[in-house]
């Protein structure tokens, strides 16, 4: 028997990567088996991460900067033969790293993952892959503008401090250097949000990162003051267009000023890591997520899957919580059981949960 092993991160519990050798270990305990890892993702947090590892590609390691402005060691996948930088946002940018207590959105900033894409340019990118997904910003990307060789000053013209109170407000000019990069970037994200709007940035992150409730229409009126900045500067006619809100509006800063592409959910992924010939090798393929909904046939990984194990006429499994999956067209559903998020001990459970669930599979002989 034949295993793809390729679950999604469980999100808060179990990565990607983790998820996939609990499966795997107990899967290859099955007489005959041959087991094929690879994790999957979909433009969500570690998206990029994934990819660089699939692909074997050299990290390079930068001396960065969090969100907040704290010292932190970041990477990029280095791709040379394609002059290409793989960056996740989250790596140095993300609301992963912060403690709950830390998320500020009025003076956080994406100018970390801008010091890694600088980095990456000098080793001659001309192309960033970013993954958009797990950030702790709502900044427009001007954090990795300003990295970038943009200025932004105040109403007497100075240069304001990036992580600074407030910083989105106090923008009054935008001022270019002459030594902008020439650089493509192609943005992964698993949200097609524009990023005004009831189902903008703002109002549906805005409050996950930090934002009050009673302060949204007032974040929001910030941000509309900077994009007429840009918009003038740059002369550029401009649409809210699907993804803009995705990582507080990185690809919506970063399209006024070099040539920006966003690609969303699980295919760009799958290309890369060429899962079509991976499951046309297998019988089987098992896939996961943290909890399989309504949402998750809008470019997710493990519908994604689901559709090309259809097609290639293989079987598959599909682990998760909730009952969400029950009627979703898996040849099998394996439900982990809800967890006390309450309990220190929570992340521990979840794996042992997962690796009990997979174990009872196998007794039942649910792989037949």
């Amino acid at each position: 028997m034949r295993f793809l092993i390729a679950p999604n991160a469980f999100k808060g519990t179990i990565s990607a990567t983790d998820a996939a050798k609990i499966i795997g270990a107990q899967l290859e305990q099955i007489q005959g088996a041959e087991c094929q890892i690879q994790p999957v993702a979909d433009g969500g947090d570690g998206t990029c991460s994934l990819l660089i590892d699939s692909l074997g590609l050299e990290k390079v390691f930068v001396p960065s900067l969090n969100a907040i402005g704290q010292p932190m060691m970041g990477y990029f996948g280095w791709a040379p033969a394609f002059h290409k930088a793989y960056i996740d946002v989250s790596t140095v940018s993300g609301i992963g790293s912060l403690e709950f207590t830390q998320r500020d959105p009025f003076s956080a900033s994406t100018y970390g993952t801008g010091l890694l894409i600088r980095k990456a340019v000098e080793w001659g990118a001309k192309e960033v892959v970013l993954g958009l997904g797990g950030s702790a910003t709502v900044d427009l990307g001007i954090g990795i503008l300003r990295a970038l060789g943009v200025l932004f000053l105040d109403e007497k013209g100075r240069e304001l401090t990036v992580f600074s109170p407030k910083f989105l407000e106090a923008i009054k000019h935008i001022q270019l250097t002459p030594n902008l990069p020439e650089v493509n970037f192609t943005c992964l994200c698993d949200v097609n949000n524009p990023f005004f709007g009831e189902f903008g940035a703002v109002q549906v992150f805005g409050p996950q990162k930090g934002i009050p409730i009673d302060k949204l229409d007032w974040y929001d009126r910030a941000c509309k003051k900077v994009l007429d900045l840009l918009i003038m500067k740059t002369k550029k006619e401009w649409v809210d267009t699907s993804g803009y809100g995705a990582a507080g509006g990185i690809a919506l800063g970063l399209d006024f000023f070099f040539p920006t592409e966003i690609k969303f959910g699980a295919a760009y992924f799958f290309d890369l890591v060429g899962i079509q010939r991976k499951i046309a090798n297998s019988d089987w393929i098992i896939t996961g997520e943290g909890q399989y909904d309504f949402q998750s046939d809008q470019g997710k990984a493990s519908y994604g899957l689901l559709s090309l194990a259809r097609s290639y006429g293989k079987k598959i499994a599909l682990i998760t919580s909730g009952q969400g999956g029950r009627n979703a067209g898996f040849d099998l559903v394996l439900e982990l059981p809800d967890l006390d998020f309450s309990s220190v001990d929570y992340k521990e459970k979840a794996r042992q949960n997962l690796d009990r669930l997979i174990g009872m599979a196998i007794l039942d002989e649910k792989f037949s």
